[in-house]
Parts: C-alpha cells; structure tokens; sequence
C-alpha cells in the first residue's frame, strides 16, 4: 500500500506493531522456557500475559476505526525474533544466556517502545482519542517491562553470567 496521507502511515504503523505483538506471542514462551532465573521466566510468562492485552488493544482500535484487523509483515520484529532464537541455540553456559535473553529482550522493548511512541504522537494528531488511551496504555507497560529487565540484569542476572 502507497502511504500517501499522515492517517495512511498511522494505519500501516498500526498493522505493523500488530504483527510485531503476534510474533511475540510466539517468542516470549521460547524465550521463558529457557530462562533459567526464576525471576527472569517470571518476566517472560507475564510480558506474555500483558503482550495478549495488548493486542486485544489493537483490535480493538481497529475495530473503533472500522479497519480490518490484520497485520503488516514486521521486519523489525522477524529480525529481533531471530537474533533471539540464535543466541538460545548458541550460548551455552546458561547464566550467559540469561543476560543474553535479557539483552534480546531489551532490543525487542526498545523497538515497541519506539512504534508505541510514535503512534501516540499520529494519534494525537489525527485526534482518535480512543486510539491515544490504548496505545498509552501500552506504551506504559513497554516502558515498565524494560524497566523490569534493567533492574534484572542490573541487581543479579549480569553479576550471575560474570561470575
């Protein structure tokens, strides 16, 4: 689809992060199973659980703009999946690979953190206000999630790998 119009771009940005969120559903439960902090799977197993809301938000914002509820293939997103997927399957030493799911992990918020950001802004412009409270709802969550892995990596998961 050629993105002509600001309202265009929210539209294909929306599509995009919706399949962003998808491909986590997928990802999060790999990555929680093989974490080895109680800590981190715990981290993982409820970013899952806020990641489902999260896309019933979107579903709900295109249900709210009369828009289909499908997905734009996510590069972005394929990309962080896989670089994920190839540290499981590489790092050996289990410790090491906590951080390195958490290091995984932070890339993929720090990309939801951008779109959800970003969509908020267009929102605001394009004044759909039901659209702005959804999508700052989840951006909070992005923000707290990365938040929670910092303060793992910081406080246990970083020093464990070191040691």
């Amino acid at each position: 689809m050629a993105v002509t119009t600001l309202n265009e771009l929210f539209i294909d940005e929306l599509r995009d992060i919706y399949h962003a969120e998808k491909q986590l559903l997928k990802a999060l439960p790999k990555m929680a199973k093989h974490a080895t902090d109680d800590k981190l799977k715990a981290a993982f197993t409820e970013h899952l659980e806020a990641t489902e809301g999260q896309v019933d938000r979107l579903e709900t914002i295109f249900e709210d703009l009369d828009l289909a509820k499908r997905g734009k293939r996510c590069e972005a997103m394929a990309g962080l999946v896989e670089e994920g997927r190839e540290m499981m399957d590489e790092v050996k030493n289990p410790q090491v690979l906590d951080a390195a799911l958490i290091t995984a992990a932070q890339k993929v918020e720090h990309y939801e953190i951008a779109s959800y950001g970003s969509l908020v802004a267009l929102a605001k412009l394009l004044k759909h206000q039901s659209a702005v409270k959804h999508l700052e709802a989840t951006l909070k969550e992005e923000r707290k999630a990365d938040e929670l892995l910092t303060d793992l990596a910081n406080s246990r998961i970083n020093e464990k790998a070191a040691a």
